[in-house]
Order: structure tokens, then sequence, then C-alpha cells
């Protein structure tokens, strides 16, 4: 039985050559990258990532993808089934595990068989009472961030092989900059939206109190501060209302 601690962020780029030197693969996974981001949709990006992986690594069982919310906060973005979050939630819940490792920026992981790994003592055998004797989870990170793990599980020991591992880390290359960008685009129209909210909101304020659009403003900023909300919690909120909010005008 052999099990793996994979690539380091120093070695990483050893694993991506091969698949590249098949001209059908790397095409095809250059087709399955331009799937990956239809809309700029971070939560359908996530879904979607999770589902290709599987038909990237057919030996693979079920896929889940973590990642790094606020705070640094690790959690499955998306799963191919409830057995997948199970041992995904395993691994955050005891506290240990591949993904976790892989998460924090350590490589990537194999183990052949979770029956007979001991690198895990808690979560192996939980994730064999779920259903999983494989795992491989792969770091998945850009220039910029570490943004996560995904996760591949098999119901039968020695699922992953080299090749296996190989192409699964060109995927997941091109999954890390497919969420970037997703997260990038997610961001600008959240922001785009809030400006336009509190401008309608300022616009309000001014026709409603007569304010000047400084004043407007002002009106706006103490109000979220003195309620510990968001500007743009505060500007929905004018919206809706069409003035300032009853729960507010104390």
């Amino acid at each position: 039985m052999t099990t793996d601690s994979l690539a380091t962020p120093d070695d990483a780029a050893a694993h991506l050559e091969a698949p590249a030197a098949d001209t059908g693969l790397a095409a095809w996974l250059a087709e399955v990258s331009q799937h990956l981001l239809p809309d700029g949709n971070a939560g359908l990006t996530t879904d979607l990532v999770v589902q290709r992986a599987l038909e990237v690594i057919p030996k693979a069982d079920g896929c889940g993808l973590t990642l790094r919310g606020r705070r640094g906060v690790l959690g499955t973005a998306a799963s191919t089934s409830e057995q997948v979050s199970q041992a995904d939630h395993a691994q955050y819940d005891l506290d240990e595990g591949p993904c976790l490792e892989s998460a924090e920026g350590a490589g990537s992981f194999r183990s052949h068989d979770l029956a007979a790994d001991s690198r895990w003592s808690r979560w192996s055998p939980r994730a064999v009472e779920i259903g999983f004797r494989s795992v491989l989870s792969i770091r998945l990170h850009t220039e910029r961030e570490e943004i996560g793990a995904i996760n591949l599980y098999a119901a039968d020991p020695h699922a992953f092989d080299d090749d296996a591992v190989n192409v699964a880390e060109v995927y997941a290359s091109l999954a890390a900059s497919a969420l970037s960008q997703a997260k990038l685009v997610e961001g600008l129209r959240t922001a785009v939206d809030s400006r336009h909210q509190i401008g309608v909101a300022q616009g309000i304020l001014m026709a409603r109190y007569a304010l000047r659009t400084d004043q407007a403003f002002e009106v706006l900023r103490r109000l979220s501060n003195d309620h510990n909300l968001p500007l743009r919690q505060v500007a929905a909120r004018i919206v809706e209302v069409v003035g300032i909010p009853e729960e507010m005008a104390r």
C-alpha cells in the first residue's frame, strides 16, 4: 500500500508537463475550461468545477470543492453528492485530512487506500465508513492567492494513478483561474450594484428632505455608523421604504 504526498508548491510544475504533451488531451481540457465560466456567476462556476472534475477523472465517484471564505475559514462550496459533503465536513470537524493540507498550500495529497492510511488517524476511518477508500486532494491557487482544494473520492482502493494525478493538477490550474475570475466579476458586479443603490438612496433623501448631494451622503454615512451597518445595506433599506426607515430615525 502506498500513500503519497504529491506536488508541493516548488515541484508542482513537474506534474503539469505530461498532459500538455498529449495535444488531444490538452485541447479537450482547454475546451472544458471554456465552460467553467459561462456567465461570470460564481455559484454556477463552483457547481461546474465539481461536475467537470468527474468527466476529467472518470474513476472518481465524487468531487468536493473546498474554498477559503471570510476570515480564511474553509468550507465546501459545491459537491457532487451527500457522501462527498459528509467526507469533506468530517475533515473540518476533525481538523485533519488531505483537503485541509492542500487548501493550506502544502501541495497535493493522495491516498491509495484510506483503510490502511495512518496519516489522518481520525478522518480516514470516517471516510471509509462513508464509503470511500481512495482520495486525491489537489491544491487550488493562483499567483496571488490560495483558493482552496479540489477533493476527488472513489469507493475503490488504488483509483488514482499517476496519470490521474497529472490530469487532475492541470484541471485544478484551469479551475483556479476560472474561480478567481468569477470572484473578480462577482465583486465588480456587487460594487456596481452597491454604487447604484447608494445613488438612488441619495436621490430619495435629496427629494424628500431637501438636501444637497453631500448632505444626503453624510446622512447615509451617519446612519451606517450609528447602526453599524454597511452603507449599501442602509441605502437598500432607504430605497425600500422611500425614506429614512423608522428603526433608523432614532
